[in-house]
């Protein structure tokens, strides 16, 4: 597993460096998605086929699943979850908060089934590089990082992120409006590779969002349980698509005590 790790990782940098290029050079925005503020760039499509690439030259009986559409369902039970460029409005904007996540899971490529062996979240911007290999840690740069020790849901910094469509963010903002008050405040950095790697070294308390896709959680949330935190969804479900909360143990269940009346379906 070290040597999977220790691919992934080499990979996962060429990849960073090449996203990195391409910003410098200028942003082309190839299509949208779910709607018109949901974009992909062409540097988003030329970094996974990069990746996919090297992964299939490496590993080519591994599965592979990837946000810009790549799908392998491979035969060895092993595959390789990417996002080629997470936080893509940033990219397109060039605020310096976006990343690379490649994560290695057993098992079915549903977070709800798998089991993560590996990840790594690099800042493409930045070159920080956050990984984690189960049961050895979590590190950024090489060195050990920790969750922020346990605080009350007041003295805690929190991430979230907003979906696409319109109505969606407007439901999600009175979420917000009605937590506010609770806790010492909210944070909106625009990359959830981002913002689990953030509560993995304690720059962030805790993190929730809703409507995640697999690629968004596979390695911030191996990120987090390695550095010694808790990633869950409603009522002690796995963290999914329909909820995802990270944080140190005790100040989960606080925030997931505060979060579950304010909208129970629709964070």
């Amino acid at each position: 597993m070290r040597e999977l790790h220790d691919l992934v990782v080499g990979i996962a940098t060429e990849a960073a460096e090449l996203a990195r290029t391409r910003r410098h050079e200028g942003v082309a925005v190839a299509a949208s998605k779910s709607s018109l503020v949901d974009i992909v760039t062409e540097a988003d499509r030329e970094v996974e086929r990069f990746v996919v690439e090297r992964l299939q030259a490496a590993r080519p009986d591994d599965g592979i699943l990837g946000e810009e559409g790549a799908s392998v369902a491979g035969t060895s039970g092993l595959t390789w979850v990417i996002d080629p460029i997470d936080g893509t409005v940033n990219y397109f904007y060039d605020i310096p908060a976006y990343a690379v996540s490649i994560a290695l899971v057993e098992g079915e490529p549903e977070p709800t089934t798998w089991r993560a062996l590996s990840g790594v979240v690099i800042n493409g911007a930045t070159g920080e590089r956050f990984e984690a290999l189960r049961g050895e840690g979590a590190r950024l740069d090489g060195r050990e990082i920790r969750v922020a020790d346990a605080v009350r849901a007041s003295m805690a910094l929190v991430g979230t992120g907003f979906g696409y469509d319109a109505g969606r963010r407007e439901r999600q903002a009175a979420v917000v409006q009605g937590l506010i008050g609770s806790v010492r405040d909210i944070r909106r950095i625009g990359s959830a590779a981002l913002d689990l790697a953030s509560v993995a070294c304690g720059r962030l308390n805790g993190y929730y969002e809703r409507g995640l896709q697999p690629w968004d959680m596979a390695a911030g949330a191996l990120l987090v349980e390695e550095a010694g935190g808790d990633v869950r969804g409603w009522g002690g479900a796995p963290a999914s698509s329909a909820f995802l909360l990270a944080a140190h143990p005790a100040l989960a269940d606080e925030l997931a005590a505060l979060l579950e009346p304010l909208a129970p379906h629709e964070v």
